[in-house]
């Protein structure tokens, strides 16, 4: 059964791409078919891969009429890549009628084809992030053991709940992992306390340690299994990955 997973978290700077990117890659070590869509103007996923911008970009497919035409990183791992004219895109959306499901109507072709779609969304909640929400069954949140990102979880769920309410009765927030974590501060265990009492049991068991090899190899063009297979980094991510994996058999069970 295809997972379409939307990872978002309108705060920068949470490592938000660098979760998709391993994330990704790990289920695809693991042996599962996964599509990455980079929707954030930055491209930062695209870069990650060393993926050039090309004609097939998302950004393409939302202008052009195009089909989405994945780009191969490696065995079980394709790609839909990112532009610099993406940013452009919410301004052209904001024209449009049921412009919350361009997205959704893009994968839908293609679904069928992997096991997870993962979408890399915006550090916002306008447009593209809407489109990303409508389109997927999960949202999945990385989030920094700080006060101030916890407030932010509040808006995320509003905006969960409007777009089940209207658009999409499917998606959830189904996941959420606290990055950056150092278990010697007590301001970061009192952020996953309260974490916790948000979303009880979807807070990921795994939490994601500070880590400075996952800010390497990005500039290597690697995920973490790649590039430290030793480190702490692809320790958390792999068992990240394994939790999601789990997670398969109950979504079955609530789909028969």
């Amino acid at each position: 059964m295809s997972r379409v997973i939307s990872i978002s978290n309108h705060k920068g700077g949470v490592g938000k791409t660098t979760s998709v990117v391993n994330i990704g890659a790990g289920l695809a070590y693991k042996g599962r078919k996964v599509l990455l869509i980079d929707l954030d103007p930055q491209a930062n996923l695209t870069i990650s891969f060393g993926v050039s911008e090309s004609e097939h970009s998302v950004y393409d497919a939302f202008t052009n009429g195009q089909n989405l035409k994945p780009v191969n990183i490696r065995k079980n791992l394709d790609m839909i890549p990112a532009s610099a004219e993406l940013a452009a895109a919410e301004i052209e959306l904001n024209t449009e009628t049921n412009q919350e499901s361009n997205i959704a109507n893009l994968i839908k072709p293609i679904r069928n084809d992997y096991d997870y779609i993962i979408i890399d969304c915006p550090p916002s909640l306008g447009l593209l992030t809407l489109n990303a929400f409508a389109a997927s069954d999960e949202v999945i949140i990385p989030i920094q053991p700080h006060f101030l990102a916890v407030k932010g979880l509040a808006k995320i769920i509003e905006v969960v709940n409007g777009i089940k309410t209207s658009i999409n009765r499917k998606v959830e927030i189904s996941g959420v992992f606290v990055v950056m974590y150092d278990r010697r501060k007590i301001l970061h265990q009192d952020v996953l306390d309260t974490v916790i009492m948000y979303f009880d049991d979807r807070v990921f068991k795994t939490k994601i340690r500070e880590n400075i090899a996952l800010a390497e190899a990005p500039a290597a063009g690697q995920d973490i299994f790649e590039y430290a297979p030793e480190s702490n980094g692809a320790f958390d991510y792999g068992r990240i990955v394994l939790e999601i994996i789990a997670m398969e058999e109950k979504i079955g069970n609530k789909s028969e």
